[in-house]
């Protein structure tokens, strides 16, 4: 088995607290699209495309399309990616999607998150119709020429298949317990 989901799989069960004092479960969710993406409060490219990513879940939000966002990282690694600091960041930004977090790491485990940020988009029947980067330049918003998310999502709700379902994610590596800041799962590889 690959070690991210593949193309037709269907969404892994999760029950995760979030930032605004309640924990939530993939039931929770009924809205027709569900994008699940793995994020954290360091990252230059998760910072660098954060207003990105906001503009893409207004855009969508009337189409059916609800945001949620996971941090996985080790607060060991980088103290910054704790709990308290994405209250804090969720109570700056204010951004239009639950944060939750994965303090076991067991759900990017099971969804086989390799970056941050690394998007997941399923759909009614929770089954993942793209996976990938957002965009080609997420770390400077200002060098954007390709937004592989819209493109998807534009095609999901316009009822036609996703023309490019698989991109690979672009940032930082997804923080694990224990192990050195750049360490990946050896199972994990290029999706493309």
């Amino acid at each position: 088995m690959a070690f991210t989901l593949e193309i037709g799989a269907l969404a892994p069960e999760f029950s995760l607290p979030a930032t605004d004092g309640n924990t939530y479960s993939l039931s929770d969710f009924d809205e027709e699209f569900l994008v699940i993406f793995f994020t954290c409060n360091h990252c230059p490219y998760v910072l660098g495309s954060d207003e990105v990513t906001r503009a893409s879940a207004l855009k969508f939000a009337d189409r059916g399309v609800r945001f949620v966002g996971i941090n996985s990282n080790s607060a060991s690694t980088y103290e910054s990616d704790d709990f308290p600091h994405m209250v804090k960041r969720m109570e700056e930004h204010q951004f239009p999607w639950l944060y939750l977090y994965d303090e076991s790491q067991q759900i990017a485990r099971s969804y086989g998150a390799l970056r941050t940020p690394h998007f997941y988009v399923f759909d009614s029947e929770r089954r993942l119709r793209y996976t990938g980067r957002g965009v080609d330049q997420p770390r400077d918003a200002s060098r954007i020429t390709v937004n592989d998310l819209d493109r998807a999502l534009e095609e999901l709700t316009s009822g036609r298949t996703v023309s490019v379902p698989v991109t690979n994610p672009i940032g930082c590596n997804v923080k694990w317990e224990g192990k050195d800041k750049h360490w990946m799962p050896a199972d994990a590889c290029d999706l493309v």
